[in-house]
């Protein structure tokens, strides 16, 4: 018995190189549990005076798209956050990045009873430090791929905060930082 553990012992020992080279080079089997990734984008978000306050990704998946940021230097308090209709940020106003991101032409706002646009999302709460850190689920329709239209798209934050009905704006005030969604 002890030849035959110490003879197995020895065939393993002499082809553990040679398993160990049939691996090399090939991935780990996938996590069936973990989907592929989706079609991505983000947005290098500026304030009025240029400066950076942070990056949004944006994640395609089979029930829509995955937002989260991290912001900074923004002021205290609850501010609108929207997608824009056009890819260009110019300060200070941002008014260059258009109206909402609407194709379906609904009116705004997550309580509107006629539907929302598309690039309606929840408020912002940014801490007294000025940051705000979120992940944000859109299954209103939205997907990345539908961001890249001729004119592209913007995320925008604003100076107040959305009230979720008034039309078309919500409300919101005027922008105070805004990123160009751009693929990744």
């Amino acid at each position: 018995m002890k030849i035959r553990a110490l003879l197995t012992a020895a065939a393993l020992t002499a082809a553990l190189p040679a398993l160990a080279q049939e691996g090399a080079g090939t991935p780990p089997p996938a996590d069936k549990k973990t989907p592929p990734k989706g079609q991505t984008a983000k947005a290098q978000v500026k304030d009025s005076e240029g400066k950076d306050v942070g990056e949004i990704t944006l994640e395609q998946t089979k029930q829509g798209i995955l937002i989260k940021g991290k912001l900074s230097n923004l002021p205290p308090g609850q501010h609108a956050f929207h997608i824009h209709e056009v890819g260009k940020c110019e300060g200070p106003a941002f008014t260059t990045a258009g109206g909402h991101f609407n194709p379906s032409k609904k009116a705004h706002g997550l309580l509107a009873p006629k539907g929302k646009h598309h690039g309606d999302l929840p408020n912002l709460y940014v801490a007294q430090d000025g940051t705000v850190q979120f992940d944000i689920f859109s299954q209103n329709g939205l997907t990345v791929k539908s961001l890249f239209d001729k004119d592209g798209s913007a995320m925008v934050v604003h100076a107040k905060e959305d009230d979720y009905h008034t039309d078309p704006t919500g409300d919101a005030g005027g922008r105070i930082a805004c990123g160009v969604v751009e693929k990744t």
